[in-house]
């Protein structure tokens, strides 16, 4: 064995040396390069595959939704149900080939305020917009429900009308704020799930507000769905409003029979009676006022319709004691 004392290596063997260590450098140079490239197509084949699932995605959507449901015509013979991507394009206000593009998941560009515009077009609900944001390689975006903005804006309103009965309520009968009295009088909502908090299912699933509600045979329930089928006709599109339809009519054989009489009312005030285990019979007169920023959302008001009404009132006001806490007055969104 021959032993090299260092600083006295030849020319011929630091050359060698040299040789040796440029081998060694090339060759990670292309182990690097080469792991550069894997990573690089391991990239864009999950590119490829979230734009095909991009496109999957619009096109289930899509066929979903009947022209009419839209507000437009349905003209000629269509081969497969729901809309047609140039009609999509038209309601979103996009380019067709440009729509068409994003559905075959080609590489193309996009934006936030494109994508919602799409969503906007294919009646998409909140969870379905954050999928397809995501989808599309973007950030989902934070949606404020109608629920809590009027949540917030009305919590100092319906507080400030206590002890008078109060509550907000959207056009498909979620209940989105309440105050004290009503919770006192109607009954504790925030005891619910948030998607149970709607005053069709309390009437005719649940059925717990018939216990407080007096003359519900003759009345109540009748105009409730009359009118809720007047809304209806609005949001005929719209899942939600479908599932909830779907649900109370699988449940209730009484929604059912109201349901299948397409019977139609507009909103006005009433006097209902009202009984509560604490002070008997209340005779209240219900104001309805609209609130112009939500389409459909309206705040209702109950007044006692003579002193004794008032009497019995604050009397039951003073009886229930402190107001809950405010996670009782306020509504999560609906499921």
């Amino acid at each position: 064995m021959t032993v090299t004392i260092p600083g006295t290596e030849t020319g011929a063997q630091r050359g060698a040396a040299g040789a040796q260590g440029g081998a060694a450098g090339a060759q990670g140079g292309a182990a690097g390069a080469q792991g550069g490239a894997i990573r690089k197509g391991v990239r864009r084949g999950a590119d490829t595959a979230r734009r095909q699932e991009l496109g999957a995605f619009l096109r289930s959507r899509r066929d979903r939704l009947a022209p009419e449901a839209v507000g437009l015509p349905s003209v000629g013979r269509r081969r497969a149900p729901g809309l047609r991507r140039e009609e999509v394009a038209q309601l979103a206000g996009v380019g067709v080939t440009w729509y068409t593009w994003l559905e075959q998941g080609r590489p193309i560009n996009v934006s936030a305020q494109v994508i919602g515009a799409v969503a906007r077009a294919l009646r998409l609900d909140d969870d379905e917009i954050a999928h397809l944001f995501t989808l599309a390689g973007l950030p989902a975006p934070t949606v404020v429900s109608e629920e809590e903005v009027i949540a917030a804006s009305l919590s100092a309103i319906l507080d400030g009308l206590d002890p008078l009965p109060a509550y907000a309520v959207s056009a498909r009968y979620d209940l989105l704020a309440w105050n004290r009295s009503c919770a006192t009088l109607m009954g504790d909502f925030a005891r619910l799930p948030p998607h149970r908090r709607n005053m069709l299912w309390l009437l005719f699933a649940e059925r717990s507000l018939r216990e407080r509600v007096g003359g519900y045979d003759t009345e109540t329930g009748t105009q409730c769905v009359a009118r809720f089928r007047r809304n209806f006709a609005a949001h005929i599109g719209d899942p939600a409003w479908r599932a909830l339809v779907d649900e109370l009519y699988e449940r209730s054989e009484e929604f059912r029979r109201l349901w299948d009489r397409h019977d139609v009312a507009s909103n006005s005030s009433k006097i209902k009676d009202f009984r509560h285990p604490l002070v008997g019979r209340l005779r209240l007169a219900s104001t309805t006022l609209w609130l112009a920023d939500q389409p459909g959302a309206r705040l209702v008001v109950y007044n006692p319709v003579d002193s004794r009404g008032r009497d019995l009132l604050e009397r039951l006001t003073r009886l229930t004691g402190e107001p809950p806490p405010p996670s009782t007055r306020t509504s999560a969104p609906p499921g």
